[in-house]
């Protein structure tokens, strides 16, 4: 099996956010440390607070007032507030370090995925959908800053707080300490379990908010479909099940943290309770004093809340890791077609000689070889024609040329170098490439025409369409090549669109160029108009064409046809009418007239018949 964008390298995903926060680094350490300090600084009001009590506990057993104190009183009522204010000012300033460390990571990680998605071959979007891709650009990454600014942060806090209260009690006074502790191994055991039941869960609910997005952005993309076949309601139902699924997704996830979160309150809710009871049989026993019983109860919070969040934590990190799983994947994924290392570079134009050498391929995971055995030679400067039936393999042969997908056997060359020798962007630079299936951007006319080369003047965008026969309806249009282009090219004919892609293949002045049947929307006098063009361009140029119109083919120095993924006849429009093959019966079918020895019967009727037919 081709090892393409499946080879995802085994990292941890705290290695992948470190090495995401280059820069930022020292920053985010800083930021974990001042947490540490922060909530050791929560200590300041229960142990001074402590102090002030046993100040009055102490003057009130000696029967002293407490205006003998009033010094040590106010420092310690001082120190409480000061460094309150202080721990105060750093939590604000590490809340912030956070948030910032965690921006930067977004953005860096987004501009990575994009440019990771930008350079895949067409392996990786025959596997993963668009509307999935956006739910990692958007929602999984989302989840990956939230990790970031918030779970790790909490995972400090808890940690940090419950330690330091935990050593503050063994230092007041240990037996206490060990009675309030008690439990929480049994609430660690209970998070444990709860981190286990979740973990398959989260990654179920990524998945069906993957496939409502997916959903979502086809019908938004397919809307003329829907309408046109009437297919609102049926779109409805389906969105609404997507829409289920993921509702019932999120649901079952939560009634997992639900069956956890009670015994998880429970325990925490046992914490003062058990204070209750132990502290005062030790007070009455006299092994604390009121001070350190206030001192223990100010603090159990800062036992029972990191319980507390401990469960919310496990669920946002289970989040995190779902979508941090489908993010690495796209981040470490690497593409099957790519420059070799020591890639020929070649910045000036082929001479245009392209060569098929015993190519053979099938795509990834198909049971069934597309292209058998291809051999071919284009000279440079020829035009040639590629036809045969539907599915027989054409446009899989031509996407060899800019290498969207290797051969399995053989070689493709160019200028009598392999494809796969030379620099990718050189290659793709040379090539121009026109389709049936038009992809236009939201943009102007003029823009969508100087798509491959920007710094074309407004001279040479016209001079371009006007090779395609495309300025004719643009100056037509209200702002002319100002016009702005919809979505897809809404707005414009099925023959409109495909002039426009034929102007922006040609506005690079490629040293190859393809059409994909790219005139089969227009009408016969324009395709006149574009063949006349095409030979009279102001740069060399091998052009194929893949057509199914003999108007196309006939003036084509060679006609390659291929049925079953191979090469079944090759020559000239007359050489292939001599044969009586597919191509001979091509021609009699489309022009209705029957051929004998290579030439149309009713020869006194012909030249009417076929320019009524649009054969020239």
């Amino acid at each position: 099996m081709d090892k393409t964008v499946r080879e995802v390298k085994q990292r941890s995903w705290m290695k992948w956010l470190w090495g995401n926060m280059q820069g930022h680094r020292v920053l985010y350490v800083t930021a974990i440390i001042m947490t540490i300090v922060y909530n050791i600084m929560q200590l300041i009001v229960p142990y001074y607070s402590g102090r002030i009590v046993t100040l009055f506990e102490e003057a009130g057993a000696k029967g002293t007032p407490l205006t003998d104190n009033l010094d040590e009183f106010i420092l310690n009522l001082s120190l409480m507030i000061g460094l309150t204010l202080v721990r105060i000012t750093i939590v604000y300033f590490t809340c912030m370090a956070y948030e910032y460390v965690s921006q930067h990571a977004l953005y860096k990680i987004r501009n990575f995925l994009f440019d990771k998605i930008e350079h895949q071959d067409m392996n990786f979007y025959n596997e993963y959908r668009t509307g999935d891709l956006m739910t990692r650009l958007t929602g999984d990454l989302d989840a990956v800053r939230h990790n970031v600014a918030w779970v790790i942060k909490s995972v400090v806090d808890s940690f940090s707080l419950f330690i330091a209260t935990a050593v503050y009690f063994f230092i007041m006074d240990w037996l206490l300490a060990l009675c309030v502790l008690s439990i929480t191994p049994l609430l660690f055991l209970v998070i444990l379990r709860f981190k286990k039941a979740s973990a398959q869960k989260h990654r179920i609910l990524r998945d069906k908010l993957s496939n409502l997005n997916t959903d979502a952005q086809e019908n938004i993309s397919g809307n003329r479909v829907v309408k046109a076949f009437a297919r609102e309601e049926y779109e409805k139902d389906k969105f609404n099940r997507s829409n289920t699924d993921y509702a019932e997704a999120n649901m079952d996830t939560q009634r997992t943290w639900l069956r956890y979160f009670p015994v998880i309150e429970t325990f925490a809710n046992l914490l003062p309770v058990i204070l209750l009871l132990a502290g005062g049989l030790f007070i009455i026993n006299g092994r604390i004093g009121i001070g350190e019983y206030v001192s223990f109860s100010m603090l159990i919070w800062a036992i029972a809340n990191p319980m507390r969040m401990l469960g919310n934590i496990m669920n946002e990190f289970q989040r995190f890791a779902a979508a941090s799983k489908k993010v690495m994947e796209i981040y470490n994924s690497q593409a099957g077609i790519v420059s070799k290392e020591n890639a020929i570079k070649h910045p000036d134009r082929f001479k245009g000689l392209i060569e098929f050498d015993h190519v053979s391929f099938g795509y990834e995971g198909g049971a069934v070889p597309v292209l058998r055995d291809i051999s071919m030679k284009i000279e440079p400067g020829q035009t040639v024609a590629i036809i045969g039936e539907t599915g027989c393999g054409k446009t899989s042969l031509i996407h060899m040329i800019p290498r969207f997908y290797d051969p399995a056997e053989g070689e493709v060359r160019i200028d009598g170098i392999n494809v796969s020798d030379y620099e990718l962007t050189d290659l793709r630079h040379n090539i121009g490439l026109a389709t049936q299936d038009v992809l236009l951007y939201s943009d102007t006319i003029e823009g969508n025409i100087a798509y491959g080369d920007s710094s074309l003047s407004q001279d040479e965008v016209v001079k371009y369409a006007r090779y395609s026969a495309a300025q004719e309806f643009i100056d037509k249009m209200p702002d002319g090549y100002e016009t702005i282009v919809g979505e897809r090219g809404v707005g414009l004919s099925g023959g409109q669109k495909q002039r426009i892609s034929l102007a922006r293949a040609l506005a690079i002045k490629p040293s190859i160029l393809i059409l994909d049947d790219t005139t089969s929307a227009v009408d016969m006098e324009t395709e006149k108009h574009i063949r006349d063009s095409l030979n009279e361009l102001d740069f060399n140029c091998t052009k194929i064409i893949i057509a199914q119109r003999i108007s196309t083919t006939k003036y084509c120095d060679k006609i390659f046809v291929m049925g079953d993924g191979r090469i079944i006849e090759e020559g000239t429009h007359k050489e292939l009418c001599m044969k009586g093959g597919y191509y001979a019966n091509l021609v009699e079918l489309q022009t209705g007239l029957e051929l004998k020895d290579g030439v149309l019967k009713d020869s006194v009727n012909m030249t009417a018949q076929l320019a009524g037919k649009g054969v020239n």
